[in-house]
């Protein structure tokens, strides 16, 4: 049984993981466009690939799914989770399985404003969003919002170009100078990270673990403590179940005043997994029992609350590397 990572990039304890659940079963094999990207070197074997939108990208995953007999493949990046879902069946073709979403729903998750309309559609409390200024604007003056807002890329990941806007002046100036943008009110509350597996064979939500993001950097989660709630859990998964996700799923949700806000899905391994992990929700060995053909149990909440995660800096020496 063999798993393939792509743009494995700094994910060194998410590539660890699968490691240790595959051992003495298969082997982990990772690949990434760079030489220098450290996780690589964590796998059994690693592939420097080209970029994703290189023609005849999907070929060259394909031919090395043929050659190392992968069973599954995944990404742990936003751009290219659609391009795998957009191409299962190929991948099903020779043998392996795509672990994660349908391609309807990677485009939503990657689309903030497409998953915007979906959530207020489905009735879940999420923040308003605004593509077109001059409708921002006729909010604003009429005392539906006020700022601080965020203004952000419709599609992007990792907090990248990411703006805190104080005013109208700043709003428009951001819009003129680059396109894709969209305005988004400010939640001011807690925010949460949930880490979600929802079973490839029976379509089951089957582990969620959640924390408390207490500290954030580079748009990742860097310390938080865990907790439960039940309630949480019922929306989570009223949510997931609902909207047909699969495989891993990080959701961004914010607390508040008591009440739960569901802010973006990513639809694979978020930055702060590790948490999940170390606390014990292995969706490791959740992913290879499916790629095996066994359904897991549910199995939700199973860890301690109070238990701490603290980031902090790593790194890898090696010799005769290309930049």
């Amino acid at each position: 049984m063999n798993i393939l990572i792509l743009a494995a990039g700094t994910r060194n304890k998410v590539v660890q993981y699968f490691k240790r659940a595959f051992a003495g079963k298969g082997n982990v094999i990772a690949a990434d466009a760079s030489e220098l990207a450290p996780a690589i070197f964590d796998a059994d074997r690693y592939y420097i690939v080209p970029t994703i939108s290189t023609p005849g990208y999907i070929d060259i995953i394909l031919d090395i799914c043929k050659k190392e007999k992968i069973d599954g493949v995944l990404s742990l990046i936003d751009p290219e989770l659609s391009l795998l879902a957009k191409n299962s069946e190929r991948f099903e073709a020779v043998g392996t399985k795509v672990i994660g979403s349908s391609f309807e729903l990677c485009e939503i998750s990657l689309d903030k404003m497409k998953m915007y309309g979906y959530l207020t559609q489905h009735g879940y409390a999420c923040a308003r969003s605004w593509t077109d200024i001059n409708a921002f604007f006729e909010d604003v003056d009429a005392g539906r919002v006020a700022f601080p807002v965020f203004v952000k890329p419709v599609k992007g990941s990792a907090s990248v170009s990411i703006s805190k806007v104080c005013d109208k002046e700043t709003v428009k100036l951001l819009f003129d100078h680059e396109p894709g943008l969209m305005v988004q009110e400010l939640l001011d509350g807690q925010e949460i990270g949930a880490d979600v597996y929802i079973d490839m064979i029976s379509g089951e939500v089957v582990s969620v673990f959640t924390k408390k993001k207490l500290k954030m950097r580079a748009g990742e989660t860097d310390k938080a403590v865990s907790f439960k709630d039940p309630a949480l859990f019922e929306l989570i998964e009223k949510f997931v179940l609902e909207a047909g996700f699969r495989g891993q799923i990080d959701i961004d949700i914010f607390d508040i005043g008591g009440r739960y806000y569901i802010s973006e899905v990513n639809p694979r391994f978020g930055g702060g997994y590790p948490h999940a992990y170390e606390s014990g929700c292995d969706h490791m060995t959740l992913i290879l029992n499916n790629l095996n053909g066994k359904a897991n149990p549910r199995n939700i909440g199973s860890y301690d609350e109070g238990i701490y995660m603290m980031k902090y800096n790593e790194i890898a020496i090696r010799k005769g590397l290309k930049e």
